[in-house]
Parts: structure tokens; C-alpha cells; sequence
């Protein structure tokens, strides 16, 4: 006897087990986060498998884990043939049954951590709560932390009072012959942090961070690589607008070249960030603070044709959605840098580089060729140091040259 599940999802015969009463929020769950009707009907059948499977090993319902949903998997590869999305499907099972609290939460099993690591997420936890560091710096400063540690104590016990200078010049001369110079400065940073955080919790009596060598890195070493105004047009007017994707894809566009985004701050813009009466884009920089921008009439039309033809139908509350089931925000910068990346192969476009930062570089250098003071493009980029946008200076080649003195002996 068939059954109605879902509008879009029916079974061949009438489900049983646990997991019964579930099957329609699944469903809904599902259809909700922007799934086909196909991909809908294949889950909806995965989750009805499980529990009639569930019923015949007289698995309760709170006794359900993740070792059931394995065995699962292995029982149905030997009667029917398998599909990659299979185990995905079922993971999401999982997750929907936990986060409706019908499905008790997964044990991690306990092992033993090796003293090295023991250290390395106490200084991750002073960070986060003494340092107050983002999720990102404290992710850049941890690997090199890890192996420094492995450096002086390898597997054994770790007895920080013996830390010397001589362990922190020998790891940096060994491990920096090994990395880009940008990685090598990122890894001087990052040991002087974890001395310091030592020193402070009275392990050392000795300031260790002046040990730290330090990397050449010369600082505004190179023009800022920006794309050009000309290859900014060219780009958006590629873009078929008549498409939802077209339409999310203009608008993001728009975003870094106008206003210079970082990527982040276009992947993590929430529909609250928008004021549209008083015109202002509320954006949320580095370390978490807010910096308030103007809403230009072509940006705020782009946002407001993808709001209203070409984004899905979710309960998120990012501006950009993703395409592809499911339909959530960006996870990061990265689904932003490659929806760039893909655009300028589409178009055709030597570009000076395949990401996001570019536009504002571009825009930068248009600001300033126009006029505009380093103070003025600090302020409309978020710095929070005027140093950091001096490097724009380099790309003011008609200010430059009034500097230039007269070559020896000329015409």
C-alpha cells in the first residue's frame, strides 16, 4: 500500500519502526532547505529504511547512534545497490533527529591526550577568553604552538620552566627555511604570543619573546595588485542578470568593487546589516567591529533585484544564499573568492589575481587617483591604523613622479 510522506515524497508501502512519527518533519526539514524532489523522495526512502531496520533490531528510539546508522548502511549495500549520497543522507537524518531532541547527543569516546595537546587547548581557552582573539587567529596561531611544543618535548612530559632561548632561535631557524616569508612572520607572531601567555602564567620568569628572531618581511614591499575600472565593467557586464544566480552573483560583485568589501564581510552580511531608509550598510570588519558605510543607488538596487527575483525562499537570515541544497549562507570567504574566481574565467579576464581582494585594491587606487586623502580610503575601508593604508601611496604614480630628482647629466 502506498503512503504520503510529503506533497513531493511517496513510499511503496506503509513505513514502521521508530522513527515513524519523525518521517513528515524530516521531510519537511528537507524540503525547506531547498532539496529537489527527487533528492527529497531518495532521503525520505533512506530514513523509512532505517527504521523499519531499526524496529527489526529492536533499537528504541533513545537508544539510536551512530553505530546503528553504519551497520544500517552495511546491511542495505548487501540487498541493494549503494549511492554515494546514501551515507550523507543519513547523517542528515541524524542530525535533524538530534536537533529535534529525539536523538540523544554523540559520546565522544574518551582517549587519552598526549601532554603536548593538553597544553596546546590551554593556551587555545587564553586566547579565546583572556585574549578575546577571533575564531581564525586563534586557528592560525595553533599549528605552529603544536609543533614548537613537539620541537622541545616530543611526546613526553611538558615542563615549560624549562623552555630557553636556545629552543625558540633553533625551532625558527629550522622550521622558517621551510615557509613563504608571510607564513614564517605568522609563525614568529604566534611563539611570542604563546611565550608571553607562558610568562603569564609564571612558568618562566625570563621574557622569552625577545628570543623570537625575526623574519625579513619588509612591510609595503610591492604595489598593491589591483583590477582595473575598465576590467571591473567588463566583469559585471558579463553577468546574465535574467538568472537568480545572475542576479546574486551582480550583486555580490557590486559589493566588493563599490564599496571594497573584504570577503568575509560580504559572505557574513546579514539582512539586518541593510538599512534602506537612511541608506547605510552596517559591516562587520575585523575583530568584530562595525564600521557604518553609505549605500550607493546601484549597489542598493542590485541587493534589492536579488532579494526580490533570485534568493531562495529560507529561513537564514544572510543576504547571499548558496544555490545548491542546502540553502544556507556562506560558510566563509572562500565560497565568495571562488564564485570571483569563476567569473573572471567566464569573462575572459586576465585579472592581476583570482580573488576577492583585488576590488578593493581597485577601488583604493580609483579613490585616490580621483583625490581622495589616505584618510578618507582608510575610513571607507575599515583600517583601524593609518599605516595600513599608506601602501596605497606606491600607487599614486602621478604623485610619484613630482618626487623624482633629476637623473645626473640629463638632456
Amino acid at each position: 500500500m502506498k503512503c504520503i510522506i510529503h506533497d513531493q515524497v511517496i513510499l511503496s508501502r506503509t513505513p514502521e519502526g521508530p522513527l515513524v512519527d519523525h518521517l513528515i518533519s524530516f521531510a519537511d526539514a528537507i524540503a525547506a532547505q531547498g532539496y529537489s524532489a527527487q533528492s527529497m523522495q531518495q532521503q525520505v526512502r533512506i530514513a523509512a529504511g532505517f527504521s523499519r531496520w531499526l524496529k527489526q533490531a529492536g533499537v528504541g528510539l533513545k537508544d539510536i547512534c551512530d553505530d546503528h546508522a553504519i551497520r544500517y548502511l552495511r546491511y542495505r549495500a548487501r540487498h541493494v545497490k549503494p549511492f554515494p549520497a546514501d551515507r550523507a543522507a543519513l547523517r542528515r537524518l541524524i542530525d535533524f533527529l538530534r536537533s529535534e531532541g529525539v536523538v540523544a547527543g554523540e559520546k565522544i569516546a574518551a582517549h587519552r591526550l598526549l601532554p603536548t595537546e593538553i597544553c596546546a587547548q590551554a593556551y587555545t581557552e587564553y586566547l579565546r577568553n583572556a585574549q578575546a582573539l577571533t575564531e581564525a587567529t586563534v586557528r592560525a596561531y595553533l599549528p605552529f604552538v603544536r609543533e614548537f611544543l613537539h620541537h622541545c618535548f616530543g611526546d613526553g612530559r611538558v615542563t615549560l620552566s624549562r623552555l630557553r632561548a636556545a629552543d625558540v632561535v633553533s625551532f625558527v631557524q629550522i622550521r622558517a627555511r621551510r615557509l613563504h616569508l608571510a607564513h614564517a612572520k605568522l609563525m614568529t607572531t604566534a611563539l611570542r604570543s604563546f611565550l608571553r601567555y607562558v610568562r603569564y602564567r609564571g612558568d618562566i620568569a625570563q621574557d622569552l619573546t625577545s628570543a623570537v628572531p625575526v623574519v625579513a618581511n619588509w612591510s609595503m614591499q610591492s604595489i598593491p595588485r589591483a583590477i582595473s575600472a575598465e576590467q571591473t565593467r567588463q566583469l559585471l557586464a558579463s553577468i546574465d542578470r535574467r538568472t537568480a544566480v545572475g542576479c546574486r552573483d551582480y550583486a555580490i560583485l557590486v559589493l566588493l568593487a563599490r564599496l571594497g568589501l573584504r570577503a568575509c564581510e560580504v559572505a557574513f552580511l546579514e539582512l539586518d546589516d541593510i538599512d534602506w531608509r537612511s541608506g547605510q550598510l552596517s559591516v562587520r570588519g575585523k575583530g568584530g567591529r562595525r564600521n557604518e558605510l553609505p549605500l550607493p543607488a546601484d549597489v542598493g538596487k542590485a541587493i534589492a533585484t536579488y532579494l526580490q527575483h533570485g534568493r531562495p525562499h529560507s529561513n537564514s537570515r544572510r543576504v547571499f544564499l548558496r544555490v545548491e541544497a542546502p540553502i544556507t549562507g556562506f560558510r566563509g570567504s572562500n565560497g565568495i573568492i571562488t564564485l570571483v574566481r569563476n567569473s573572471l574565467q567566464r569573462a575572459g579576464i586576465d585579472a592581476p589575481t583570482k580573488g576577492a581582494h583585488q576590488f578593493r585594491h581597485g577601488l583604493a587606487t580609483q579613490m585616490l587617483s580621483h583625490g581622495a586623502s589616505l584618510s578618507e580610503i582608510g575610513e571607507v575601508l575599515g583600517h583601524r591604523h593609518p599605516q595600513t593604508t599608506t601602501v596605497y601611496a606606491k600607487a599614486d604614480i602621478k604623485a610619484l613622479r613630482t618626487l623624482a630628482v633629476p637623473w645626473p647629466g640629463g638632456v
